[in-house]
């Protein structure tokens, strides 16, 4: 039994698939993350940076093979070297600490994300962008913070202090301002 799926973004404004196509929108993807990664707020252990914005954005807007291939590709970037991680930090050191799972959450959550839009089309509005979204930021979370305490012994209050309370104000805001980019880059494609 094969399952509908919904073009996404990507594929309604370039439907003409090519191997040249899929390679520019996972690069391009994982550039996009990569630059806004750099706009960060230092916070020890983690830093509040735009990233999770990028992550939501390029899930929904690739889909799930395409958002995943591009954050498999920043995460690749940021482990051979280039300084794509937030405040241009890179290496495979920076995986293996605090801010890891979270990085690995991103992969996850793109995939989700865009798997949740192709699948149920909820990237054509506010609502079901949000929610789509909503799942991929709670999956951030659920990889990041035992991530976070596994590397640094932090627990309970200490914990969620550390890596979730000063980031849900900045990722309400982005997931909102995300929900509202998605359908309305929808609204300009019908016109």
């Amino acid at each position: 039994m094969t399952h509908a799926t919904h073009p996404t973004l990507a594929q309604t404004l370039a439907p003409h698939r090519s191997a040249l196509r899929d390679l520019a929108l996972v690069v391009g993807g994982a550039v996009l993350i990569a630059l806004i990664a750099q706009v960060e707020i230092p916070l020890k252990p983690v830093p509040v940076t735009l990233q999770t914005l990028g992550v939501l954005l390029v899930g929904a807007a690739l889909g799930w093979k395409r958002g995943t291939a591009s954050l498999g590709t920043y995460l690749g970037a940021g482990i051979i070297g280039l300084p794509v991680f937030a405040g241009g930090g890179a290496g495979l050191a920076k995986l293996a600490g605090p801010s890891g799972g979270y990085l690995i959450g991103f992969l996850l959550a793109a995939g989700l994300v865009g798997f949740l839009v192709q699948r149920f089309a909820l990237d054509r509005r506010v609502l079901g962008t949000a929610l789509a979204m909503l799942a991929g930021t709670a999956l951030i979370y659920a990889v990041g913070l035992p991530w976070l305490a596994a590397t640094t012994g932090l627990r309970g209050a200490a914990l969620l202090n550390a890596g979730l309370t000063p980031f849900l104000l900045g990722d309400t805001l982005k997931l909102g301002l995300a929900a509202l980019l998605l359908p309305g880059a929808w609204t300009l494609t019908r016109r």
